[in-house]
C-alpha cells in the first residue's frame, strides 16, 4: 500500500479494512462511481454543450445539478436506495478541521541532516536549522512543488528548510493520470435538461452561493492618482 495513503489516513483517524482474497464485495466502489460519471455526466459535454461553459463555476454548477438532482435520488440497483438517503441513515459525520485536512494529503519522507545543516532531497539541496546536524529529521510537502519542505524533529515542528540547490520542482511519484477514452455523447442536451430542473427545485430554499458578494475589481493606476492628488 503505498506510503502516502497510509499517512493520510493516520492524519484523519481513518480505519483501512483489507477485503479478504476471493471476495470481491466492497472493492471498486469509488472507481464505479467515476465510471458513471463519466457515462452519464462526461458524455453530455458534446462541443455544442462545452461552447457554452464560461469557466470552471459552470461546469462545477452543471456536475452539481446531475449530482443532486439524478445521481443522489436515482434508487440504486443493489441495495433499493437512493445513495443519498442511504448516506444520511449514518448522520451527523465528523469533519476534520480545514488545516487538518490539508495537512493528510501532505507526503512525508525522511531525511540525516548532514554536519553543514544541509539535506538532500531528490537531487535538490536544503538548509535547515544548524542545530539539528546529524539528526534524522522528516521532511514534510507538497509531492507538486518541492520549493518548500516544512522540517519536523521528533514529532514537532523545526522551521522550514530554505532552498539551497534546486533541480527537481516534482516528486518523481507525483504524475498526472492518464485519461481514458471519453464516452460517446447521446446528442441530447441533458445538462441544460437537469440544469433546469435543479434550478427549479432550489427555487424555494436558499441559495448561499448566490449571497456571496463579488469581489470589488482594483482600482485603476488613473483613479489611485486622482484619489492621491485629492488627498494632497
Amino acid at each position: 500500500m503505498d506510503a502516502w495513503l497510509l499517512r493520510a489516513c493516520a492524519k484523519l483517524d481513518i480505519k483501512i479494512i483489507h477485503s479478504a482474497p476471493g471476495r470481491p464485495q466492497g472493492r471498486g466502489k469509488i472507481e464505479r462511481f467515476f465510471r458513471t460519471v463519466r457515462g452519464q455526466f462526461l458524455a453530455e459535454l458534446t462541443d455544442q454543450a462545452a461552447a457554452r461553459i464560461t469557466g470552471l463555476a459552470e461546469l462545477n454548477r452543471l456536475f452539481t445539478a446531475w449530482v443532486e438532482g439524478v445521481y443522489h435520488t436515482q434508487a440504486h440497483s443493489e441495495t433499493g436506495q437512493a445513495p443519498l438517503a442511504r448516506w444520511m441513515r449514518g448522520a451527523p459525520f465528523p469533519l476534520p478541521a480545514p488545516g487538518a485536512l490539508a495537512e493528510a494529503f501532505l507526503w512525508a519522507e525522511y531525511r540525516t541532516v548532514s554536519k553543514t545543516a544541509l539535506v538532500s532531497f531528490h537531487g535538490n539541496r536544503y538548509q535547515v536549522d544548524p542545530a539539528l546536524a546529524g539528526r534524522r529529521v522528516e521532511l514534510v510537502f507538497d509531492p507538486f512543488d518541492l520549493t518548500v519542505l516544512q522540517v519536523r524533529a521528533g514529532g514537532r515542528d523545526a522551521g522550514t528548510a530554505t532552498p539551497h540547490q534546486i533541480t527537481r520542482h516534482a516528486h518523481p511519484k507525483a504524475r498526472p493520470e492518464t485519461p481514458t477514452e471519453p464516452p460517446r455523447p447521446t446528442g441530447i442536451d441533458y445538462l441544460t435538461l437537469i440544469d433546469t430542473a435543479h434550478t427549479t427545485n432550489l427555487a424555494g430554499r436558499v441559495n448561499y452561493a448566490a449571497l456571496a458578494e463579488p469581489p470589488t475589481p482594483p482600482a485603476s493606476s488613473g483613479n489611485q492618482q486622482d484619489h492621491k492628488q485629492e488627498q494632497q
